[in-house]
């Protein structure tokens, strides 16, 4: 079935509002309702479509919500169809939120309506909406996400004090031991810090292509930050995206060697003193599966816990999937992933991690 007959029969109209296939020729003008949109977040520019699309080679269907002519919701969608991991359409893959960003809740309802219709349409399995609020109550939903976010002074010396007291300790002895953080042009560094991370954790790396798009894609928008030891040693990383007034660390990395140097605290800190600095307001620390080390981590910076609201249309199956490192099925794959030669996980793990969204 072709990719136009499949976005047509998908349209809707709801009310005063009616859906409709994003074109092309129109980036500039999605890339400005998300700039205004309040509900929009950094995973809805439009960059992320040609990134899943060439980088992990899932199909994009990008819908439009219009009321009299005039723009008032975007959803970013994408298809992944793994027979490991089933046949989805997701909102949105390799991101932490997704869903629709619109202006009011006719035009979001009509979003999801059509999205829903579309996932019909193409015979997937479950659509899955990645809301950071609920928007579909009586969908089932995964309980095991949360974010943690938290407003920035502009006083750096208050947000030093603002965190707790241990935290604040590890910070300063990463500064003792003559820490110090740079700003990378490239993801070399970066990548090499990432892959032995994911390697000790047993999960399979992204490709190093991907991180070297997001730079080019997103430009000042995506920035690297590597925190190097008193010898000029990278020993830590994290790649972090700006949008509007927040930072968003999201991608990270270190050596085994980083926590004796407090170096992993150290880093958040030089974040947030960088991001202070230059005027951002927020400081998101990402999303954290319940019951996890990063999601102690994060506890311990003062930082309260929010659950997103992951839900799902569940079409041919009957239960929410669980494709994450917590589910006990996994456990034996991961033994196996942490004893193999960390080049053949690099080259093998693109190969997986691109079904797992």
């Amino acid at each position: 079935m072709h990719a136009e007959v499949t976005l047509e029969r998908a349209v809707r109209v709801a009310g005063s509002v009616s859906v409709r296939a994003y074109e092309a020729h129109e980036s500039e003008k999605w890339e400005g309702f998300v700039a205004r949109c309040r509900d929009a977040t950094f995973f809805h520019r439009i960059g992320w479509r040609e990134i899943i699309e060439e980088i992990f080679g899932h199909r994009c269907h990008y819908l439009v919500a219009e009321r009299d002519g005039r723009w008032s919701g975007v959803m970013p969608l994408a298809v992944i169809r793994s027979r490991l991991f089933g046949h989805a359409l997701v909102s949105l893959p390799f991101a932490v939120y997704g869903g629709p960003a619109a202006d009011d809740t006719e035009s979001a309802g009509a979003l999801i309506s059509a999205a829903d219709n579309l996932a019909r349409t193409l015979g997937v399995d479950y659509l899955e909406v990645r809301n950071t609020q609920s928007r579909c109550s009586e969908w089932p939903r995964q309980d095991l996400y949360v974010t943690f976010r938290k407003d920035i002074s502009p006083d750096v010396e208050a947000n030093m004090l603002a965190i707790p007291r241990k935290q604040r300790a590890m910070v300063r002895k990463g500064i003792k031991n003559g820490l110090v953080s740079e700003i990378d042009m490239s993801a070399n560094r970066f990548f090499a810090l990432y892959a032995d991370n994911v390697h000790r954790h047993g999960t399979p790396p992204f490709p190093r292509r991907y991180f070297a798009r997001l730079m080019k894609v997103f430009g000042d928008a995506c920035e690297v930050q590597t925190i190097v030891d008193a010898k000029g040693h990278p020993i830590s990383t994290v790649m972090s995206f700006y949008f509007r007034d927040e930072v968003l660390p999201y991608y990270a990395g270190d050596t085994a060697s980083a926590r004796d140097l407090a170096a992993n605290d150290f880093k958040y800190w030089e974040l947030l003193r960088r991001a202070c600095e230059r005027g951002v307001r927020v400081f998101d620390y990402g999303r954290s599966k319940r019951g996890t080390g990063s999601y102690d981590f994060k506890k311990n910076w003062g930082f309260e816990a929010t659950p997103l609201a992951y839900e799902y249309q569940l079409l041919k199956r009957a239960r929410v999937p669980e494709n994450n490192p917590l589910n006990p099925k996994y456990a034996s794959f991961i033994a196996i992933w942490r004893r193999l030669p960390r080049p053949v996980a690099n080259a093998l793990g693109p190969m997986i991690v691109r079904n797992l969204g």
